[in-house]
C-alpha cells in the first residue's frame, strides 16, 4: 500500500472461501471513516448470488421511488407555495414555512441531486439567525 491508498480489510466469504483470482469476483465496499472492505467470491458462490439479487432489487426499488417522486413532486411543491403565500406574515410558524420553502426550492434547483450542507446552513442561518447578545444584559 502506498501513501494515499485506502487501507483494505479482506473478509473471507463464509460460503466459498475464495481467494483473489482471475476467475473470481472481487467486491469492494467503502467503510465509514475510511478504508475499504474486500470480498472475493467464486462464480457459483451463493453469497455472491444473494448480493447480486439484493442489489438488483434495491436498484429497481430506487427507480420506482424516483419515478413516483418525479410525478408527485411538482404538485406538492405548488401546494407548499400556495399554503406559504396564504400564511399571515406575523404567524409564529412563518420562519419555519419560509425555511422549508427555500429548502425545497434549493432541492428543485439541484435538479433532484443533493442540497449540500453549506446551503442548508445558509438557509437556516437566514431564517433562524443566532441570537445576538443583549448589550443591556450583564453576564454573571
Amino acid at each position: 500500500m502506498t501513501a494515499g491508498e485506502p487501507e483494505i480489510e479482506r473478509i473471507d466469504c463464509p460460503d466459498c472461501f475464495a481467494l483473489p483470482g482471475r476467475d473470481n469476483t472481487r467486491i469492494l465496499v467503502a467503510k465509514r471513516g475510511g478504508g475499504v472492505r474486500e470480498w472475493w467470491h467464486t462464480p457459483d458462490c451463493p453469497e455472491l448470488t444473494i448480493m447480486q439479487i439484493t442489489g438488483e432489487e434495491g436498484r429497481k426499488r430506487i427507480l420506482e421511488q424516483n419515478a413516483w417522486a418525479e410525478g408527485v413532486f411538482p404538485a406538492a411543491h405548488e401546494r407548499l407555495n400556495r399554503a406559504s403565500a396564504a400564511m399571515p406574515a406575523d404567524s409564529p410558524a412563518r420562519p419555519f414555512v419560509d425555511a422549508l420553502g427555500e429548502l425545497v426550492q434549493a432541492q428543485v434547483d439541484a435538479g433532484g441531486g443533493f442540497v449540500v450542507l453549506h446551503q442548508w446552513a445558509e438557509i437556516l442561518e437566514r431564517h433562524f439567525p443566532p441570537e445576538l447578545p443583549d448589550p443591556g444584559h450583564v453576564a454573571e
